[in-house]
């Protein structure tokens, strides 16, 4: 018994470096290497955390891997000015993503105060006489002023912020749109004192320099609203100027240029919305104008000997499976094989074209009935028609396509990133040449062929307005009647790049198409009286705008 209580000792002993063998044995979990930018350690504006928490600028971002905590790293700038302020001492701050200047300001001043804020250097007071930067924001004497009379003297703050590319100051609507984005990366912060300054008489003004930007890009002066995370415009004027833009703004906060395509992504599902309903409403209408052609064309004999009716059926059926083609490609991506994407950007470049050859065709038999009139007399002439109508884009396609132009087409912006992809062109000079110029050649024809003839209608009109009522009305409807035979709503897309509305416009009538085409059909083949009729397949009114060819 004795005994046994004398070895405890060396048994708890040799348990105890039994015990200190196994924990050696394990393995020890690495520590896990500090991430600024989830600010777990709290707001510290030290310039070793500041330096450190702004490379989140650049490792903040959807398609990097690093977890951040984005509305806690935006909470932490947008308090930076007020921490450099408590310091109540003058001083710089200068860092690869920040430039920092705090000054202790008289409040009794005599004129503006012009401050450089190039991103590359400190923010800094411009001397009287010296020339303004490019960069710059005036203070209004008057915001100094309007102070409280706490003072004769009160600190000033300016931030200049390089935010990157990352999701840090992006804002929701930014994240939805990667088309949108603040330019040049830049934002200017301005504080004056502890208190919030909102409501200026007369407001700051802000200049940032930077390139012409596209036509369908718009910029807009916002700052940063602490209430909603997002950016704002409210408060704020936007003046574009040639090298640069001037930002007013009535209160002090953060401040940026928000740069953001006309056509945001917003704005495309919307219209694309109603060019589909639009596409789909003609369809149907473009149809019973078929159909109607058809019962016409069996039960009345000349309907079989005109050729006006049947130019206005080749119109509506390329139109038809136009729209086909449109709401078939608008409702599949461009993902798939390159053979099948081949395919349908040539099947729609020439059902496009044919389009576009049909409209010509049609102010082309306008022309021989009102302006030549005599001599129009042509062989086989539908048979001819016909085979430039379709004949021709087919040609056309079939140089495009051994050319090998057609392929994944690529939209970008100008930070190279990528907007939009679809089935269409991959070489931008056959677009233009194959399309746009096609285009122009037949638009600048029959507006010309549109123009004479309307110029005869009214001549016509004016002549018989004071024995017939309302002739200048009938010569008007007839006029538009002729514009949806000819195209000239696609002649629209010249205007699209003044505004939204334009593009609104342009997407709204030629998606009605059709329904006008139809509304042309009934007018013309089913009239209330004689006051139009037609052997020749064009308005006839009161035997006035006569342009039968017998």
């Amino acid at each position: 018994m004795a005994a046994g209580l004398g070895q405890s000792p060396t048994l708890r002993g040799l348990g105890a470096l039994l015990l200190l063998l196994l924990a050696s044995g394990k393995k020890k979990t690495p520590e896990q290497p500090r991430n600024p930018c989830l600010l777990s350690t709290g707001y510290q504006y030290d310039p070793f955390s500041v330096k450190d928490i702004a490379h989140c600028f650049t490792k903040c971002s959807q398609e990097g891997g690093n977890p951040c905590d984005v509305e806690n790293l935006q909470r932490y700038w947008l308090y930076y000015e007020s921490y450099l302020l408590n310091k109540n001492s003058m001083g710089t701050v200068d860092m690869p993503f920040v430039k920092a200047l705090v000054q202790n300001i008289s409040t009794d001043i005599s004129e503006d105060l012009l401050f450089s804020l190039k991103s590359s250097q400190i923010p800094r007071l411009v001397a009287k006489g010296e020339d303004e930067p490019p960069d710059r924001v005036r203070l209004p004497k008057s915001l100094f002023a309007a102070l409280p009379s706490n003072g004769s003297m009160v600190w000033l703050a300016i931030t200049v912020l390089d935010i990157s590319m990352g999701d840090v100051f992006k804002g929701p609507r930014l994240r939805l749109d990667n088309d949108s984005r603040v330019l040049n990366s830049h934002m200017v912060g301005l504080s004056v004192g502890h208190t919030p300054i909102t409501g200026l008489s007369e407001p700051l003004e802000i200049t940032f320099s930077h390139r012409r930007q596209p036509p369908n890009m718009i910029i807009t002066c916002v700052f940063w609203d602490r209430t909603t995370g997002d950016w704002n415009s409210r408060g704020c004027s936007t003046e574009l100027k040639a090298e640069g833009t001037v930002c007013r703004c009535d209160h002090l906060t953060f401040f940026a240029l928000l740069l953001r395509p006309v056509l945001d992504m917003a704005t495309v599902q919307v219209l694309t919305r109603v060019s589909q309903a639009g596409c789909g409403v003609s369809m149907i209408f473009l149809a019973f104008t078929m159909l109607l052609y058809v019962i016409l064309r069996l039960s009345l004999q000349r309907f079989k000997s005109e050729d006006a009716p049947k130019i206005h059926i080749a119109l509506s059926s390329s139109l038809f499976l136009l729209n086909l083609a449109f709401l078939v490609n608008s409702g599949s991506n461009a993902q798939g094989s390159p053979a099948s994407c081949w395919v349908r950007a040539a099947i729609f470049h020439y059902l496009l074209l044919c389009t576009f050859t049909w409209m010509g065709l049609e102010a082309f038999h306008l022309y021989l009935l009102v302006i030549r009139v005599f001599n129009t007399y042509f062989g086989h002439y539908f048979l001819k028609l016909s085979l430039l109508g379709w004949g021709l884009p087919a040609l056309v396609v079939i140089g495009t396509g051994s050319a090998n132009s057609y392929g994944l087409y690529t939209i970008r912006d100008q930070e190279n990133r990528t907007s939009l992809e679809l089935c269409w062109f991959q070489k931008e000079v056959a677009l233009y040449v194959t399309v746009h110029g096609y285009f122009l050649l037949i638009f600048l024809f029959s507006a010309g062929v549109l123009a004479m003839v309307a110029w005869k209608i009214f001549s016509l009109s004016s002549v018989t307005a004071g024995k017939e009522p309302g002739q200048n009305w009938k010569a008007i409807l007839t006029v538009l009647g002729l514009s949806s035979l000819v195209g000239m709503t696609w002649g629209l897309a010249i205007l699209t790049p003044l505004g939204l509305s334009t593009i609104y416009i342009f997407a709204l009538l030629n998606s009605l198409q059709g329904v006008f085409i139809f509304c042309w059909f009934i007018s013309l083949y089913f009239p209330k009286q004689s006051t139009m009729s037609s052997s020749s397949g064009t308005a006839r009114l009161d035997q006035v705008h006569s342009v039968s060819q017998e």
